[in-house]
């Protein structure tokens, strides 16, 4: 198979939610539909003992919440499919903004009974700004619900995107009784409780004489409201899908593997294959003959017998081969790569080749960092992988003294992941962890403690914001870092940073300051 037809058959997705909307389970069922795995695992569940697939840290598995993205990849009806569960809570939201730069396509969850929530509404914006696809699945219809209508209302208003719904359910919570395929024009009733494995189904068409039998007395209302859908909403088009103007939606019950099938095949036929990426300097085409990709995510410790870290490339063009070498962009060096990893969550194989929109697990020994870029000689550097200024600080300090060295490991490692950033003090060389949200603390030190055996403990600082600075004026910039010496750092990479401990100190910098430039993410 040529390079085209490769990257015609592959399909890269996130799939992103509010907390407990049902995002891990989607992406369990998915993997079941696609043969990937044989018996779902369940997020939360005293009666399912296996764990869901795509949370394979043990803090994940206690919690029943994905503090980290999981990459899933398998083959469904000739279609190469690679799914990237996003942690769902505001805490890990850089993840999940990172990992939106190295998909194609995004399908959103929503509770049925709860509606669009805060967290939803913030990564769909990160979706509207790189003019990402976007599909929604309603979910949890085996609960009571709102009103199918009311809830596609409130996704146009709240996310702010044109929708138009393919499937539709038929009532919901203990009336529930199937939801009708708008796109391949099928009802499929919802017969069966079995949750693990893939239960038989029955279809039929609307104008089947069986139908009454499985939906009465709902027959009428599922007929008012398909008439009511297509004189309301557009006819679907699929070029306004891929543009990130309209949204098709489908309803169903992931935990009960019902409406996950609909999703999966429409998916596969509508969702954009890989592709352009962006650049310093030009436009990277999938198709391009050399390879191209980046790292937008490290995980350290995926095997905690071996201390592996892995570094996650997405590539962007081209064929990526074992044992080939490789530019590194911004160090300069050359580098081959003999055991390169395809996912399965944590379990890993290795790969021989890899295609555009594939994400390929590399062994890192410290060499990497997430943004780098690998060629094949070219000068590029891949645009819009940010890490964004923290807005909770905490000294870190070392509670065990004979354990120094497992500490300052473990904090290195920890950070290059980029779930949180360290600052060393000008003043007094302490360090400093900055995280987005409080829950970002305790997993590091709960990962410290049981991944690398080192004990921390947090004292409390005063900071509001964390800035990066640079300048074209020398002398000024200067007199700025000794004037605010007390409020200096040095981040993990060497550049200087404002710590700045009130808004009104940090207002102040900058109207006395005016040629000093101040950063609120670290990509510039």
């Amino acid at each position: 198979m040529g390079l085209n037809e490769e990257i015609r058959r592959r399909r890269t997705f996130a799939i992103i939610s509010h907390p407990d909307a049902g995002k891990t389970t989607l992406t369990e069922k998915l993997l079941l539909f696609g043969g990937a795995i044989h018996v779902a695992g369940a997020v939360k569940s005293n009666k399912i003992r296996k764990t869901a697939t795509s949370d394979f840290m043990e803090i994940e598995r206690q919690r029943g919440i994905s503090v980290a993205t999981s990459v899933m990849g398998f083959e469904y009806e000739g279609i190469k499919i690679n799914i990237l569960d996003t942690p769902g809570h505001e805490d890990f939201a850089e993840d999940t903004y990172r990992t939106l730069t190295a998909v194609d396509s995004v399908i959103i969850v929503i509770d049925g009974a709860k509606g669009v929530e805060t967290q939803t509404r913030k990564l769909m914006n990160v979706c509207r700004m790189r003019k990402t696809p976007v599909m929604v699945f309603v979910n949890k219809l085996d609960r009571p619900c709102r009103d199918p209508f009311d809830l596609l209302d409130e996704i146009e208003s709240e996310l702010q995107i044109r929708v138009r719904p393919l499937s539709f359910p038929v009532s919901s919570g203990p009336t529930f009784k199937g939801v009708y395929n708008i796109y391949d024009s099928s009802f499929t009733a919802f017969m069966s409780n079995d949750r693990q494995t893939v239960a038989e189904t029955v279809k039929l068409a609307l104008d089947s004489p069986e139908l009454d039998t499985y939906i009465a007395p709902f027959t009428q209302k599922l007929h008012d409201d398909l008439a009511l859908v297509e004189g309301v909403y557009e006819p679907f088009d699929r070029d306004r899908y891929l543009a990130g103007e309209v949204a098709p939606v489908f309803f169903g019950s992931a935990i009960n593997n019902f409406g996950v099938q609909d999703l999966l095949e429409t998916f596969i036929r509508i969702a954009p294959s890989p592709r352009p990426s962006t650049t310093q300097t030009r436009i990277v085409e999938p198709t391009e003959p050399k390879m191209t990709g980046f790292v937008f995510k490290i995980h350290a410790n995926m095997d905690p017998n071996h201390r592996d870290r892995i570094a996650f490339l997405k590539i962007c063009s081209g064929t990526f081969e074992r044992n080939k070498n490789y530019l590194h962009v911004r160090s300069g060096k050359q580098m081959k790569f003999s055991s390169p990893n395809a996912f399965m969550a944590e379990k890993k194989s290795i790969v021989d080749v890899a295609y555009p929109g594939d994400i390929v697990g590399l062994h890192d020994t410290g060499n990497f960092k997430i943004g780098d870029t690998f060629t094949e000689g070219e000068q590029l550097k891949f645009t819009g992988i940010p890490s964004f200024s923290p807005e909770l600080f905490r000294y870190i300090e070392n509670a065990d003294p004979q354990k120094f060295k497992q500490l300052a490991k473990g904090i290195d490692q920890l950070m290059d992941e980029g779930v949180a950033q360290l600052f060393t003090s000008r003043l007094n060389g302490r360090k400093i962890i900055g995280t987005v949200g409080a829950l970002q603390f305790e997993v590091i030190q709960y990962r410290l403690e049981h991944e690398y055996n080192a004990l921390c403990r947090y004292e409390p600082i005063q900071i509001y914001k964390a800035c990066w600075i640079d300048s074209d004026n020398a002398e000024q910039l200067a007199d700025f870092m000794k004037r605010k010496y007390t409020n200096m750092a040095v981040d993990k990479h060497g550049h200087d940073v404002f710590l700045a401990d009130t808004s009104y100190a940090l207002q102040l910098a900058q109207e006395k300051f005016p040629d000093i430039r101040f950063h609120f993410s670290s990509e510039f």
